[in-house]
């Protein structure tokens, strides 16, 4: 029985049977139904016609010879295409950011749990409270991912939205009702368009896929997300230090609340050496696709102007993800990494570039991401200590 003093007992303890009944991974099955909700907007999505995935598959051999010759990840002709409808690839996202969000599920519910259940006060409620935080905490952290990850479906052309690693092994995804999107927006030929995408998965993979480097990257992201989710736990600690049991009913029923502090300028904890070795990758994989493109198309300036231009709008995709991950992906930092390649070019050309597909110490810090001077001359003595994550 709910006691009339505490307005909260009776909306916990329906709550809480309706998450008990979900079992230990309730924070997951939120985050796919969220993620399919928000990429397809509440409406069924057709598969890609079998004539899209033909285009690719015909289009996927000469990008990754080229790509393979530009990084010499031969590696690259090995791997397949898989064409994908948002809602599809929204979970794909999920299963490939899983690992990373399990790890600080367990810590961010307990550091949530121990500040809420100071809320419940003596007795039934404090309770209530407790078991309550315990769920809570990891079902509001998949809803933020599964919110990121569906509006990032809503503009990303392939697998690599975000520069991070993926899980060994799998197809590349590529979502071809967005590719024809971005054809269409800017007037760009398709085939054009869909060969300079396969270029940009195929170069990501490159420099991801290396096991060093993926090492280096998640042991970066480690770091840097205890920070970049304080949002998510200092919204639950707002929501419920009101008294008020409506404002987790609304919170629930608005899927963009959920990120409306990680896309507040200013609002979002980034990792400085994280973001660095990101914008260093994402810039480098740019850079790559753009080769390609002039190879294979010719003149290729519209359509590198246009993806740059797609990089650095500040969408609400991009930024909630990067919020919640410590990544900053505004169009400050896109430029940083571009200016940052033309400085390793200028001072070694494509060599030098390619030396930062050595290995996961080669990625720069933040000093040499906007000094590749320092960087290039860090290399060039051997692997000296890079510094400690947290730093």
């Amino acid at each position: 029985m709910s006691s009339p003093d505490n307005p909260f007992d009776g909306f916990l303890g329906d709550l809480l049977k309706i998450l008990g009944g979900q079992g230990s991974n309730a924070w997951l099955e939120s985050a796919r139904t969220l993620a399919v909700g928000v990429a397809s907007g509440g409406e069924a999505e057709a598969n890609p016609d079998p004539l899209d995935r033909i285009a690719f598959e015909q289009l996927l051999d000469i990008a990754g010879r080229h790509v393979t010759e530009i990084t010499g990840r031969a590696s690259l002709t090995q791997l397949s295409v898989s064409p994908s409808n948002r809602s599809n690839w929204a979970v794909a996202q999920l299963e490939a950011w899983r690992p990373t969000i399990e790890v600080v599920v367990a810590a961010q519910a307990e550091a949530t749990g121990a500040s809420l259940s100071q809320l419940g006060g003596d007795g039934e409620g404090a309770a209530l409270f407790g078991q309550f935080a315990d769920m809570l905490g990891p079902m509001m952290l998949g809803l933020q991912f599964g919110s990121a990850a569906g509006h990032l479906a809503e503009r990303a052309l392939g697998t690599y939205a975000l520069p991070l690693p993926w899980p060994a092994g799998g197809d590349l995804f590529v979502i071809p009702r967005n590719i024809a999107a971005f054809a269409e927006d800017w007037s760009l030929p398709l085939d054009e368009v869909r060969l300079f995408s396969l270029a940009h998965e195929l170069a990501a993979h490159a420099i991801l896929g290396a096991p060093d480097t993926a090492e280096r990257i998640v042991e970066l992201l480690a770091a840097s997300m205890a920070d970049a989710l304080s949002a998510q736990r200092s919204l639950i600690e707002k929501m419920t230090s009101s008294g008020d049991p409506d404002a987790l009913a609304s919170l629930m029923s608005d899927p963009d609340s959920l990120l409306a502090e990680l896309v507040t300028p200013g609002a979002q904890a980034t990792s400085a050496n994280l973001t660095a070795a990101t914008t260093a990758v994402g810039a480098y994989v740019d850079h790559v696709a753009a080769q390609v493109a002039e190879r294979l198309c010719g003149s290729s300036s519209l359509l590198i102007e246009a993806w740059r231009r797609h990089r650095a709008t500040d969408a609400k995709g991009e930024q909630a993800a990067g919020g919640l991950f410590g990544l900053d992906l505004s169009a400050a930092e896109v430029e940083r990494g571009h200016t940052f390649i033309e400085g390793v070019l200028a001072r070694e050309g494509e060599a030098g570039l390619a030396k930062l597909l050595r290995d996961g110490w080669a990625l720069p810090t933040p000093a040499e991401l906007d000094e590749p001077g320092l960087w290039l001359e860090r290399l060039a003595f051997g692997e000296l200590e890079l510094p400690h994550p947290e730093e």
